[in-house]
């Protein structure tokens, strides 16, 4: 069920993003923008785990979201959808949020 909601995730921001007319190339340069989280790892897992679970988590881009709607920013506003559309397909593809153990444990499954 999980996968499915983020599935459903990555559907509506992609339909979301069509609609208020962003660039795709931006769409396609960013997508993958959040996974630099992941250096936390060459730190340690415990460090790693924190900063790539603030990537991977829906409170940051509605953070960012609701500053774009305040400042009026239509680039905040197309990032914040391209990280909530990579948070989804993240989570579609089975990839949660990380346990401090290894980058391997996740809410989701084992990766």
């Amino acid at each position: 069920m999980l996968h499915l909601e983020g599935l459903t995730v990555l559907v509506i921001s992609l339909y979301i993003y069509n609609e208020l007319d962003f660039s795709w190339i931006m769409f396609i340069i960013l997508l993958l923008a959040p996974d630099l989280g992941m250096l936390g790892y060459l730190i340690n897992p415990k460090i790693g785990s924190v900063i790539y679970n603030l990537c991977h988590t829906y409170l940051t881009p509605a953070l960012l979201l609701g500053v774009a709607l305040i400042f009026s920013s239509s680039f905040m506003l197309a990032i914040s959808i391209i990280w909530v559309a990579h948070i989804g397909m993240d989570r579609g593809i089975g990839y949660g949020l990380k346990y401090p153990s290894s980058f391997k444990d996740s809410h989701l499954t084992r990766v």
